[in-house]
């Protein structure tokens, strides 16, 4: 941005003045933009002036115009309080930016204190880290964890986690393996923990995160608390009973755009790996099953895992007897149950 400041003056009394914000662009001189500046003020304010003072020359077309760079005298002195005016101007505009962010941050801390009264906590939640599950078509799982402070997304301290341990979908599991990277991690590095921890899901995906905090010995160094997928229940670790706050809530509505956020983040990191083609369907695993059939079942079923529960006739409708019971084998030997 540049900043210009105008003066009229007229028999040695400043008439009128005006400064102007311009949003200046990588190629223009600072000779291109006051020029540009001063053809718009003496438009606006309809100048006839034959004399014009200023800080550096520049080119101009109107060759009755004189062109002044005052050294000293009075002349200089009008140049130098326009140069004050701009610097009042910029000064003021300044103030007024800290002004609104402090009655933004004087109401998202009336935000978080509403948080912390609703949901009983022992500190201000200054920040917020909330974590998510998900698998593509019922396979492949990650997790996403995004961090809000102040009651603003902090994108810089989001994160994803390929689920390495787990074998197969298992959320509870999965759940535990990655908060328990996430905070192993804040203790190795010595960094804080967030005040609350969210986790997107019922009371297994909670206990599953309790747990992972107990193994490091970390119970005491935030508040955790399960929100219900559906409902939109907030469930504490040893509590029997939810608590359901007002859908009008603004402690609930903030809960809910953090809970959004990790949604979309998770997704997203879905189509990433998917445009890599770092997934590699389970089906694909399955000798003597093509591309096509692949294709097809996918279309009819939706998902690996409504694959798993057809009978062997279901998979022959749509790609023979063959490869159906090549199919049905390998979903039931994978998924036998040892009594």
């Amino acid at each position: 941005m540049a900043y210009v400041n105008y003066l009229m003056v007229q028999n040695g009394t400043i008439v009128q003045t005006k400064t102007l914000k311009v949003e200046t662009h990588l190629d223009e001189t600072i000779e291109e933009i006051l020029s540009f500046s001063m053809a718009q003020f003496r438009t606006t304010f309809n100048s006839q002036a034959k004399e014009i003072l200023l800080p550096f020359g520049i080119d101009y077309s109107e060759s009755d115009v004189a062109i002044t760079i005052p050294g000293v005298g009075d002349k200089k002195k009008l140049l130098e309080l326009s140069e004050r005016n701009v610097n009042y101007f910029i000064e003021d505009l300044k103030q007024k930016e800290r002004l609104k962010l402090e009655e933004k941050n004087a109401d998202k801390t009336k935000l978080l204190e509403k948080i912390q009264e609703d949901l009983r906590l022992p500190a201000l939640p200054v920040q917020i880290e909330c974590f998510d599950n998900s698998n593509f078509q019922g396979s492949f799982p990650v997790s996403a964890m995004v961090s809000f402070k102040h009651g603003m997304p902090s994108k810089k301290d989001y994160r994803h986690f390929n689920i390495k341990t787990v074998k197969g979908i298992n959320d509870f599991a999965s759940m535990k393996e990655t908060v328990f990277r996430r905070y192993k991690r804040l203790l190795a590095e010595e960094q804080p923990f967030p005040q609350l921890v969210i986790i997107d899901g019922g009371k297994g995906q909670l206990n599953a995160a309790v747990e992972a905090l107990e193994e490091l010995k970390a119970t005491g160094k935030t508040t955790i608390v399960g929100l219900a997928k559906n409902e939109e229940e907030i469930f504490s670790p040893g509590e029997q009973e939810s608590l359901k706050l007002s859908c009008n809530s603004d402690s609930l509505k903030l809960i809910r755009r953090i809970r959004d956020e990790v949604h979309r983040f998770g997704i997203s990191f879905h189509r990433q790996k998917r445009s890599k083609g770092t997934f590699k369907n389970e089906l694909e695993e399955i000798k003597g099953i093509g591309k096509n059939s692949i294709d097809a079942l996918l279309k009819k079923f939706r998902s690996v895992n409504n694959n798993k529960i057809r009978t062997e006739e279901e998979l022959s409708v749509l790609v023979g007897k063959a490869k159906a019971k090549i199919l049905y084998d390998h979903f039931n030997r994978n998924h036998e149950t040892t009594i």
